[in-house]
């Protein structure tokens, strides 16, 4: 075997320049992989920077803000229910008159608030409305193109009755969540169906817009006694008697089931 005149083994030298450039390549392996993790790492941080929180919560005094860009960014539809006069009324009905005339734009309420609401929807002019009153219990909500939603999620009680809210108008949340805004039009959408026509209700006589004539009829359709009714009502026998034939005689009704039907026909009680 040939020695190198320098007295190094040739192989030995081979052997140390293989172990020179694995060592080079595992170093190269490695920084690749580094800078990778690295740029993974910055994308995923850009993402959290950019992709909107699923909820964010704001008070009442930046409600505008909030329902500016939503309302005027709609495409498809505006779904709103309304529970009280208040500043949240106030500020989602003056952001309606803004909806983009492509959008549909349907407006649930609850008993109480259907006068005041009918009322203050009748300057709009750039959007008419579909309006309906509901007998569930609502919360004030605002959903976007089934994407997007607010929701009050906070009310200020009146003065003497408690501190709920934050401040005089509440807390309101944002909901980016798809998931949760799903949710909220699905509710909407199932108390949307047993609403009534805003028109149809406000046809009814003042009696039976009221929760009392609602407690009568659900006893009536529940078939109780008039014993047991007015017990449960907390109202003598013969007060009960008394609605009861003013309920029928307003519903055009000549028996109590019929009522039942007349009611459910109207949207008085659930079907």
């Amino acid at each position: 075997m040939a020695i190198d005149p320098r007295g190094v083994d040739p192989r030995g030298a081979d052997e140390t320049t293989e172990r020179s450039d694995d060592h080079a390549s595992h170093l190269e392996q490695a920084l690749l992989q580094a800078r990778k993790l690295i740029e993974s790492t910055v994308l995923l941080h850009s993402r959290r920077l950019t992709t909107p929180s699923p909820v964010v919560r704001t008070d009442g005094a930046r409600l505008g803000d909030s329902l500016a860009p939503l309302i005027g960014g709609a495409r498809y539809s505006v779904a709103v229910t309304l529970t009280r006069a208040g500043a949240f009324e106030n500020a989602v009905i003056e952001e309606l008159d803004r909806t983009p005339s492509r959008a549909v734009v349907r407006v649930l309420c609850n008993v109480p608030a259907a006068e005041g609401v009918a009322e203050r929807l009748r300057p709009l002019t750039r959007v008419r409305p579909e309006v309906r009153v509901s007998q569930s219990e609502l919360r004030g909500i605002v959903v976007v193109d089934g994407a997007s939603a607010l929701v009050q999620t906070q009310v200020q009680e009146p003065e003497g009755q408690g501190s709920a809210g934050q401040g005089p108008e509440g807390q309101v949340a944002v909901v980016n969540d798809l998931g949760a805004v799903r949710a909220l039009e699905l509710l909407f959408a199932g108390a949307w169906s047993r609403g009534r026509k805003l028109a149809d209700h406000l046809g009814l006589g003042p009696r039976l817009r009221t929760e009392f004539a609602r407690t009568v009829l659900e006893a009536l359709r529940a078939g109780h006694t008039d014993e047991t009714a007015a017990r449960a009502i907390n109202v003598s026998l013969r007060t009960y008697r008394r609605h009861v034939a003013e309920i029928m005689r307003e519903l055009d009704a000549s028996s109590r089931f019929q009522a039942g039907a007349r009611a459910v026909e109207l949207g008085l009680l659930a079907d």
